[in-house]
């Protein structure tokens, strides 16, 4: 993830020569003189330094179970668009393969495609590319472009590059953040400091959240203090506070349901599992855990009182064969993949569904979206128990999904819960 927080135009003279990431991405590596190519330049590898991280060396990789190669930087003798001339490796060999170090970044894996949430413009955009600039000290990382631009050049059509101004980002204004322990590793994800994140109004820190990634979306709400975190929380959609509270370690939730009042803790248990609201109200004070479960009982119990994440989504382009491996390589128990949701590019938009015995009956080449019924018949979140039990009456479903109002699929719930619970399942 990286997090800008605005968007100053990057400005270099004509003395200083720049390069796209994308315009060297793929080239050939060769050997100094010889022409004799060792491979393609898979990514550029920098150490984070003050003030702009410096390149340490290129990362070849051949593929195919061949051991890659890492190139150090002081074995590259040119770089341009034409590709990357290094000396051969001293050993005569291959260079030794690649070893990571800590507070090094990859620009293709680890930039490239990452999410920038716009401090200024309150806004999600995209690294699409990475300018590069010669320094006497070697190459440096100067900024990203949030632009298409990145795109086109990375197919080769830069006449149409004329057409639409770069949006770069100088990376001094992009800061590294920790993340506590809310991924492997905090040196590949970039962001503002905590200052400037509490600074955000709650909602937008809410609507940044629905749109990042998992792991993204984890190492945002990591850094905000209790109370903002808290404040955020309850302004978030319920998928992404679903999300949030799956990634929170135990004591970080304690904190944060503190921080929450009685109401907030309500509505927030009635759009969690029944097995991650029940695991949040063992953290509360027993005076405060009896009181919510009596309100919690109080309430008529709708969808998301029942919901499950046992499910199996497939995409469209899926063939009856791939999605017979898909359902052995899930290890969901039979009954939670009586059924095969089929979701949109975003993952979550419900298009159709797919009987999983149908697939014993259908060609194997035959795609999901060929098979699928469309549409699926769901039930929206706020569904109450009587309107949940005359859509099983009427379809005869053993499970069905449940959706948002935007139809992205939150979860399923099953014949059996709806019809044998006794209540509410918090």
């Amino acid at each position: 993830m990286t997090i800008a927080m605005n968007h100053p135009n990057q400005e270099r003279s004509n003395e200083t020569r720049a390069l796209y990431f994308s315009r060297v991405f793929k080239k050939p590596v060769r050997i100094e003189g010889k022409g004799r190519k060792l491979g393609k330049a898979s990514d550029i590898v920098f150490a984070l330094q003050e003030p702009l991280p410096k390149a340490v060396g290129v990362y070849i990789d051949h593929g195919w179970g061949n051991p890659n190669e890492f190139v150090p930087w002081d074995c590259v003798r040119s770089m341009n668009e034409k590709g990357i001339q290094v000396i051969p490796s001293p050993s005569g060999a291959l260079y030794p393969p690649f070893k990571d170090q800590p507070g090094w970044i990859l620009a293709d894996k680890h930039l490239m495609g990452r999410t920038i949430l716009d401090i200024d413009d309150r806004d999600i955009e995209v690294v699409n590319d990475v300018l590069l600039q010669e320094t006497e000290g070697g190459w440096v990382l100067a900024a990203v472009d949030a632009s298409f631009n990145g795109w086109l050049r990375k197919w080769g059509l830069l006449s149409l590059t004329n057409l639409i101004k770069d949006d770069l980002i100088a990376w001094k204004w992009v800061q590294p953040l920790s993340l506590e322990d809310t991924l492997a590793t905090d040196r590949l994800q970039l962001s503002v400091t905590k200052e400037q994140l509490h600074d955000m109004p709650t909602e937008d820190l809410a609507d940044a959240l629905e749109e990042l990634s998992g792991e993204e979306q984890a190492a945002l709400f990591s850094a905000l203090e209790t109370q903002k975190a808290a404040e955020t929380l309850t302004e978030a959609e319920p998928r992404a506070q679903r999300q949030i509270i799956a990634s929170l370690r135990k004591e970080r939730a304690q904190t944060i349901l503190a921080s929450l009042s009685t109401p907030q803790l309500v509505d927030l248990l009635t759009v969690l599992p029944h097995e991650d609201a029940e695991e949040l109200l063992e953290l509360l004070p027993d005076g405060r855990r009896q009181r919510i479960h009596a309100l919690l009982s109080e309430r008529e119990a709708t969808a998301l009182d029942f919901i499950s994440q046992d499910y199996l989504t497939v995409d469209p382009p899926l063939t009856v064969l791939q999605a017979k491996a898909k359902v052995i390589a899930s290890g969901l128990d039979y009954h939670d993949i009586s059924y095969l949701y089929v979701v949109g590019p975003d993952g979550k938009s419900l298009l159709g569904v797919v009987d999983s015995r149908q697939l014993l009956l259908e060609q194997d080449a035959a795609t999901m979206e060929e098979v699928m019924t469309s549409p699926a018949v769901a039930a929206e979140s706020d569904a109450i128990r009587e309107d949940l039990t005359a859509l099983f009456g009427k379809y005869h479903y053993r499970m069905i999904p449940v959706v948002d109002p935007e139809d992205r699929i939150l979860g399923v719930i099953s014949y059996n819960d709806v019809m044998t619970s006794a209540g509410p399942r918090a």
